[in-house]
């Protein structure tokens, strides 16, 4: 994967996008996401803006936290500029297609459910509440 490649991807792929080589803003639907690269160090994020940072309480930051191990899955919820984002971050020479196209939904999924089930699509890992309760 390069620039080239994943511009071509996103735009085969998103709603309206802008910017220039490593630094894209594009739609998803009402979603807004930003793609930053840097080929010389090999890494990719993808990110979307849910809220401000200090609009949290801590049952919201828990649960985030607590996502990130268990249904978040390839995205994780991560504060900067004063902004809870969700992310999904990767080398970029050793991404695929398919994994830029499901980080997109991820993504998209990851701010769709902040505040019910913060998470990134249908799979999930149990909680060790959750496992004790199947063992009984």
């Amino acid at each position: 994967m390069n620039n080239d490649i994943l511009y071509k991807i996103l735009v085969d792929t998103v709603d309206h996008i802008e910017g220039s080589k490593g630094y894209w803003k594009f739609e998803i639907k009402d979603i807004s996401f930003m793609c930053l690269t840097d080929e010389l160090h090999n890494r990719m994020r993808i990110i979307a803006p849910i809220v401000k940072a200090n609009t949290l309480n801590n049952d919201k930051l828990t649960s985030c936290m607590k996502a990130n191990f268990h249904t978040a899955l390839d995205i994780k919820y991560a504060i900067s500029d004063g902004i809870l984002w969700a992310t999904f971050i990767h080398p970029l020479k050793e991404l695929t297609k398919h994994q830029v196209i499901d980080a997109l939904s991820q993504v998209f999924s990851g701010v769709k459910t902040f505040g019910s089930t913060y998470s990134s699509g249908s799979l999930s890992f149990l909680t060790d509440e959750e496992r004790k309760s199947r063992l009984n």
